[in-house]
Order: structure tokens, then sequence, then C-alpha cells
């Protein structure tokens, strides 16, 4: 129970939080900071407030008031994590505040667009929409596993994204509010741009994109990228989050800072794309055409995503509400529809007599009454192969890969086609929502399914046995097992949903030691959140950061103590 200073300390607290963003951006009821302290996927938790500040001056305030309060302070943009990394994890032995970051709006271009400044609740379809008129890209474009996922998290997450050329999110170049050892709060600029040395008036002019100067040069996406991806013989994965060389103040930072605004790259938009859609019951094919490509194209693809049988078809029955509200409204609307889905979960949890998982049930329902939306040809080779790849290249590296492609099919496995416009749009489309619907298909299933385990694991580039063959003991506690992710980059996803009564830790457990013995890296691109355990260079990076560890204790599991635990007794 909370003592009565505690409880009086935690009253003043949400006046002065109050005070700086508005009461009506202070939630504190249970109903209302429950879509916040619940993972998209896993963790939830107890929580003192969700502050929702509307700019970088209110963000900075509000983490300064909870810092001065010795409150835990949990950053969230769009909680579109999978691992529960920006979701409180049970019970802490000190109150906890989210600080919700996506009413601070906001990108600003510098130059001619060749790299731009984004705040902390941008999203990727804010940054896509203000890039495509000048005919640039942002690191990631839609086609992660998420929707609405913002710019920052993305950096803070080590995020891996679908584009072989581009690797990481990554910068070095950012605007963070970091926490001190004595209970200080520092504004640390390291944006290379010049903003004044007043706190208050350098957050109103990052606000506004007042730059006076010229950004000074710095590293501000994955340089060397397209270079490991091609080391196809190397003994070690292309990617994955805890990689050391990828960690650097913001960037891996998992919420160990509070991050205000980052700089990174754009890249030129491709004038043209050509599809190939390929299918084959010989994984070996797939292998061979990925070390061909990689060692023997001048010109790198754009994508290449992977998508086994059983995935195709769960999406194509529990994904096909989103595939169409994507395809006929565009991805401008899809939080009309993500907020239509949660009035409907609330409804359900008020509702006693609605079933469970009312929305999905309700969703599920209503798709069914929607036309086919999978092109004739994808079903066809839905029914010819068990191994599809979707592959995408562009401007120069169109002719040599069908040249490339030609030499390899088809063969006595396997074929290919070329996509028309709008057939790549729907297999891209459709390989965007496998990533949901193994939670779809568990809720309409459920109680006759019991969890899911979701895997993100990077393989060994040299790994040519990339198809994973689970033992008979763990394949016969599975229900579905879903394969789908960025071949060419040898990162995986695997959802898998088990049985009923089946314990999923214990079992997870047993599917890492597995991985381990194959030498894969895990997560790869979700970040560790709270399934995973973060490796001594990872943990280093999160106490180095936030040396009382205020900022999302636990993460990584690790100590959730103040200062680490360090000279103090078990909570």
């Amino acid at each position: 129970m909370p003592s009565e200073i505690d409880i009086v300390t935690s009253q003043t607290l949400l006046r002065d939080l109050a005070a700086i963003v508005g009461k009506r951006h202070v939630l504190t009821q249970d109903s209302a900071t429950r879509p916040y302290a619940t993972g998209y996927r896993y963790g939830a938790g107890p929580v003192l407030a969700v502050v929702r500040p509307a700019s970088p001056l209110e963000q900075f305030r509000v983490f300064a008031a909870c810092v001065a309060a010795d409150v835990i302070v949990i950053a969230q943009a769009a909680n579109t994590g999978l691992t529960g990394g920006s979701t409180p994890d049970g019970l802490y032995d000190r109150p906890v505040v989210i600080i919700n970051t996506m009413r601070i709006k906001g990108v600003h271009l510098l130059g001619a667009g060749e790299q731009v400044v984004c705040l902390a609740g941008a999203t990727l379809f804010e940054l896509e929409r203000l890039l495509s008129p000048i005919g640039r890209e942002p690191h990631s474009v839609i086609g992660s596993s998420c929707i609405g996922a913002s710019v920052i998290g993305g950096v803070c997450n080590n995020s891996g994204g679908a584009l072989i050329r581009r690797g990481p999110a990554y910068t070095e170049l950012a605007l963070y509010a970091r926490a001190t050892a004595d209970g200080r709060v520092d504004l640390v600029n390291h944006l290379g741009i010049d903003l004044g040395s007043d706190a208050e008036a350098m957050l109103s002019a990052v606000a506004k994109g007042w730059f006076g100067a010229a950004a000074a040069p710095g590293v501000a996406s994955t340089p060397d990228y397209a270079e490991r991806v091609r080391a196809v013989d190397a003994p070690s994965p292309a990617r994955f989050n805890a990689d050391a060389t990828r960690l650097f103040e913001a960037s891996g930072c998992a919420g160990k800072l509070m991050v205000l605004a980052v700089r990174l790259d754009t890249f030129p938009k491709d004038r043209r794309t050509a599809t190939f859609y390929i299918g084959t019951n010989d994984p070996g094919e797939l292998d061979v055409l990925r070390r061909r490509a990689l060692g023997e194209l001048r010109h790198l693809p754009v994508s290449g995503e992977y998508i086994h049988r059983e995935a195709f078809d769960v999406a194509a029955r529990y994904g096909k509400d989103v595939f169409v509200a994507i395809e006929r409204f565009g991805t401008d609307r899809l939080p009309l529809f993500f907020a239509l889905k949660n009035r409907l979960d609330r409804l359900g949890a008020a509702l006693r007599w609605l079933p469970d998982h009312f929305s999905d049930r309700t969703l599920q329902a209503a798709s069914r009454l929607l036309p086919q939306h999978l092109p004739p040809r994808m079903r066809a080779w839905r029914d010819r192969f068990e191994h599809h790849l979707i592959l995408k290249v562009a401007d120069e590296g169109i002719e040599e890969t069908r040249a490339l492609l030609a030499s390899l099919f088809p063969s006595a496995d396997g074929d290919l086609f070329e996509c028309t416009p709008l057939e790549a749009k729907k297999a891209f489309l459709h390989r965007f929502a496998v990533a949901g619907a193994a939670l779809r298909y568990r809720a309409i299933h459920a109680p006759a399914v019991g969890e899911i385990i979701a895997l993100d694991v990077a393989l060994r580039r040299n790994d040519r046995d990339w198809r994973e063959q689970l033992p008979p003991g763990i394949g016969a506690c599975i229900d579905r097992a879903l394969y789908y992710g960025h071949f060419f980059c040898h990162v995986f996803h695997q959802d898998y949903v088990l049985k009923p009564g089946i314990d999923p830790v214990a079992l997870e457990h047993r599917m890492w030691r597995l991985l381990d013995e194959r030498g894969a890296r895990y997560p790869a691109e979700h970040n560790v959140g709270h399934l995973y355990q973060a490796g001594p260079e990872l943990a280093a990076h999160y106490r180095t950061l936030d040396p009382g560890n205020r900022l999302n204790p636990g993460i990584g599991q690790t100590s959730r103590q103040r200062h680490w635990g360090d000279g103090e007794s078990c909570c």
C-alpha cells in the first residue's frame, strides 16, 4: 500500500502535470489509461497517469516534473511495439507515469529535403506524405509491422524495416533530455543544429523549425548496410537490435532517454519499379536466388518479402479487413479504422454481456461480406507452392534482375510471374496483413487455442538451411505457425499460436535454445522489451544513458530498482 507521503506527492504531481498540459490531457481513470498501459501484443500494468504533451517544451517540462517527483517514466509514441517495451510490465516500486508523445506532430525539411528533423510524435505516414511531392522517401516506408508507427520509436528501437538497401533506423543526431544519477534533468542538443543555449528557446525553435545556421555534417542513417547484407558468407547476422555498432545515444535507447527530436537522412524515390512474385516447393531455390542476387547484381533489390503458405492462408482470412481498409481508404484513414476498433473494445468492456474480443469478432464478421481481395494469379501460386517471395527491384536493377530470374525459373519446383501494378500493390498489402493476422486468429478461436509466441529472428548471413524445422516435442504444442519476413536480410518473423494449456514462457525458452544452437540473434528488429534479456553490451548502454534507472526500468529484464539496485536492498 502507498504511504500517505506517496499519496500527497502523487496528487501534487498530478496538479503540476495538469498545469503544464491541461487537465484533459492528464488521464488517470483506468478506462482512459488502459489503451496506453496495455501493449499491442504484450505487457500491461497499473499507472498513476498518462500524460499527453502537445509540444517539445511541454514534453520536457512533464519529464522534469516526473523526475523531480521520483516516479517512473515510460516514454511512448504509437504503442505499436510487439515486445511490451513502451508499456508497464506488472508492478514496480514507484508510481508509473506514461508520457505519450503522439500529440507532438511536426517534421521539418533541411536543405532541399535531403534530411529532416522529426519531432517525437511524427509518424511514418506523416513523413512519407511530406517527402513524396519532392521525390524522396524516409528510411522506412509503409509495410512495417504496425500501423501508425512513429519515426522516433523506430530510432529508439533500432527498427529494421523491409528495405534491403537502408538497414536499421539509425542516427547520431538527436535532441533529448537525460535524467542524471542525482535527479537533475539535462537538455542535450546533438542535432548538429545551433538552437541557442536557453532551454525554452531551444525547444520553441525546434518545434517551429527555426534553424538559423546550416546543419553541421553528421551520421543520420546506417552508412554501410549495403556492404553488410551482401556479405552472404559472413557467419553473423546482417542486423539485429543489440548490435553494438548501432547503439548511440537515442539510437537503441529503448526509452532510456526522453527523445525530443531526431535528424535523419531521406532517400531519392525510385523512378521505375518492377515486382516479381516467386513460388517454390524447394526452400533451397530461394537460398540460391538470395545468394546470387546479393552477390551478382550490381543494384540491390528494393525489398524481398517472404511468406509461407500457412501465413498466406491465415492473412487471407483474418487480415482481410485491414487489407481492404488500406486499399480502399489509404493509410491516412487507418487511424480512424483503429479508433473504431478501440471504441468497440471499450463498448465490449462496458457491456459485460457482449462476447470477449468484441471488436475482432465484429470486424471479422464484416470481412466475410467483402468480395475476394486477392488476385487470381496469387491464389493460383498459393495452391501450387509452399514458399512465396515478393521481390521488388528498381530502375537500373530491373533488367539485370529479369535476366537472373530467367536463369532460375521456371524450375521443377518453382515458377514466377511479373506483377502488374495492381498485383504488386495487393501482394505487398497481403504481406503487410500477415503481421496482425495471428492476433485476430487467436481472438476468433479463443478459448480453443492458447497464447501467442512472436519471435523475430536474425539468421547468420551464411546460413543456407534457413527453413525452421521444429522438433516433434515443440511442434505438438503449436496450433498454427506463421513464417514471414525480410528474406534477403535473413530476418524472419515467426508467430506461433499455441494449443490451449501450453505454457508460452517455458516453450519460448525452449525455442530460444534452438535459435542459440543455430547462431541466430533475437530479437532482430522489435527490441528486447520485457520479453527478452538484454545482453551485457545492451544493458551497459541502458545504464550509461539512465544511471538512476528512472526511465523504463526493467527493460530487457534488467533491474527495476532505483540506481539499478546498487547498494539498495531489494524492493
